[in-house]
């Protein structure tokens, strides 16, 4: 995969090990309409530098079979799982930041009412990664909150979005 800072290489031995799991399916189709990944691409490259990744995209799953996969993938605390969604979608500005506000407060706090697809549209993956970071005992903590609205776009119907990062007991990552 190649963008303006260089190839990202594709982890083979993790695609590999994805392969006898029953509810992944090679699909480049899926990829073709799919921004998700490409936004994330250069960040990976900028922070983490020259690594592979694994990309997946998740359709019709249930978050345990999102966990499954994202465990058959986990390395240890230094694994980077990347899961990439938007929040509330078209709603005013102030309606959407109480949602989003009450959406990242779920995750914070590993609530067990799983988030649903008007929450966020990538519920399936961030559920399913919540299921992960609990049965590894990661911490999360809130790095950003905003939403369309907070840089030149209307406020009258905007896009939340929210970094959330987890993190292991090795970790101090207080300052970052």
């Amino acid at each position: 995969m190649q963008t303006p800072l260089g190839i990202v290489a594709v982890d083979q031995a993790g695609v590999e090990a994805l392969a006898g799991l029953p509810e992944v399916r090679e699909m480049p189709a899926a990829h073709a309409q799919e921004h998700a990944l490409e936004v994330q691409l250069p960040f990976i490259q900028e922070v983490l530098g020259d690594v592979s990744v694994v990309p997946l995209v998740v359709g019709d799953a249930r978050p345990d079979e999102v966990a499954q996969v994202l465990e058959k993938l986990w390395g240890g605390e230094e694994t980077v799982i990347i899961i990439s969604s938007d929040l509330s979608h078209y709603h005013p500005y102030a309606e959407a930041r109480a949602i989003d506000h009450h959406t990242v407060e779920e995750i914070l706090r590993f609530d067990p009412t799983p988030i649903d697809h008007e929450q966020a549209c990538g519920a399936t993956p961030i559920n399913g990664l919540l299921r992960v970071a609990r049965k590894h005992h990661l911490h999360p903590r809130l790095v950003g909150l905003c939403n369309s609205g907070d840089t030149a776009g209307p406020r009258d119907s905007v896009v939340g979005y929210a970094t959330v990062a987890f993190y292991g007991e090795s970790h101090d990552h207080a300052g970052t």
